[in-house]
Parts: structure tokens; sequence; C-alpha cells
């Protein structure tokens, strides 16, 4: 499996939990859709995603490791190295 592939695998499962968590469309979310400006993700819902982004990762999320992300595409990378340590 190449990374490209996993790249689209891990966005896409990171729209759908987006998606459902967040009462958003799927076609609503891009790669550079800012989490709290463009998807209006506070806070409270962000400890949400970690919750979920934990799930499926099986990795206990580090705050550190989330603390730069703004974008989707921040959240892929994120769960991306969390998959790979």
């Amino acid at each position: 499996m190449s990374t490209t592939n996993i790249n689209q695998e891990v966005y896409n499962r990171v729209c759908n939990i987006l998606a459902e968590l967040f009462e958003l469309s799927v076609e609503d979310i891009t790669p550079s859709s800012n989490l709290y400006q463009d998807l209006d993700i506070d806070s409270i819902d962000a400890v949400d995603l970690v919750v979920e982004l934990k799930k499926m990762t099986g990795k206990k999320v580090k705050p550190e490791d989330f603390k730069m992300v703004r974008t989707v595409e921040d959240v892929v990378t994120a769960v991306e190295k969390l998959m790979t340590s």
C-alpha cells in the first residue's frame, strides 16, 4: 500500500468521524478546511475528536500532538504519525 492510499484512507476516515460527530456534510469537508473557522469545532468538540481518533488508531493521543492542528489535513498528518509510531 502506497503512502497516497494511506493518506486517502486516513483522510476518508477522519472526514467520516467529523461528519458523524459534528453533523457535517462530508462534501463540505476539504483537506484545507479549518477546524475552528470553517467547521465550527470548539475546544470541547476537539476533545471528542481526539477520543474518536484514539479509538481509530488504538493509541493514546497526546495533547501536544494536537496543539498545532488547525486543518483537516493537519489531523490526517497527526493520525498518520500516531499510526506509524
